[in-house]
């Protein structure tokens, strides 16, 4: 899943893709390189961001989704009159950050739609979720939520074989939790729908590899925690540099699939 964010303010490509001349470039690049579908969004998520009104949500993002149309293309909103035109627009997957309760018209937009869902945790909003997040289990607690999300959405019509999960790595957590749920992927998996990681430059990355500081990780290091998550059963990446994981997952499935033929 390649992500194009038109926005001014994303934590890792805010501006880049903001016009949509520049965000249609992005998109086409990143399906030529390889990947499966384009996450489309107009507000940020990055810890600290402002809420945007709906209809700026729309007057940024449905000139995208219209120059797409016929695209595989995910619209990353909480809000169900974007999802809907979105979805008009056919937009295969609403990927709400909130898990349908940012707006209770949502749930009913994806169910009539039939479309692909994606259900995240985030400890808060993106405004408080990284003011010292605290859990007794982080693993247990995300678990616990997603769990009752998925019933949630498939109590109110959306079908169960459409839905994907996501811990929500850096939505509320610190580096130790997001470490916590990597290693645990089994745990989400045992829930039994696909699990999508978004570690993609996330500044969790930048701190483990000694920077304090550091508001975003690097390629290189991206690319590890990708295929630490496949490695433990992860099968949808949400990623910035698309080429780039396309072939690192793709060496890593073929050495997983000789692996497997020679143990057989």
């Amino acid at each position: 899943m390649g992500i194009v964010n038109v926005t001014p303010d994303s934590f890792s490509d805010g501006g880049l893709n903001f016009e949509p001349g520049a965000a249609f470039a992005s998109a086409r690049r990143m399906l030529a390189e390889g990947a499966a579908i384009v996450d489309v969004g107009a507000e940020s998520t990055r810890p600290g961001a402002d809420a945007v009104n709906v209809d700026e949500e729309l007057r940024r993002v449905l000139p995208v989704l219209e120059e797409l149309r016929g695209a595989p293309l995910s619209i990353d909103t909480s809000k169900a009159e974007v999802a809907r035109r979105a979805l008009e627009l056919e937009v295969e997957l609403v990927n709400d950050v909130t898990a349908l309760r940012g707006d209770p018209q949502m749930v009913e937009v994806v169910a009539e739609s039939g479309a692909y869902l994606c259900l995240m945790h985030m400890l808060g909003e993106p405004r408080t979720m990284q003011d010292e997040p605290k859990y007794a289990d982080v693993v247990a607690e995300v678990a616990a939520f997603l769990e009752e999300r998925l019933a949630f959405a498939t109590s109110h019509g959306v079908r169960e074989d459409r839905i994907c999960l996501d811990p929500g790595f850096g939505f509320g957590k610190t580096v130790e939790h997001n470490l916590a749920l990597a290693r645990r992927l089994d745990v989400l998996l045992a829930l039994g729908r696909p699990v999508l990681v978004g570690f993609s430059r996330k500044r969790s990355l930048g701190r483990l590899l000694g920077d304090p500081k550091a508001t975003r990780g690097t390629t290189a290091a991206s690319l590890g925690a990708a295929l630490a998550a496949f490695d433990r059963g992860a099968g949808i990446f949400r990623v910035h540099d698309v080429r780039e994981h396309v072939e690192a997952l793709a060496i890593a499935a073929a050495i997983e699939r000789d692996e497997a033929t020679e143990s057989g």
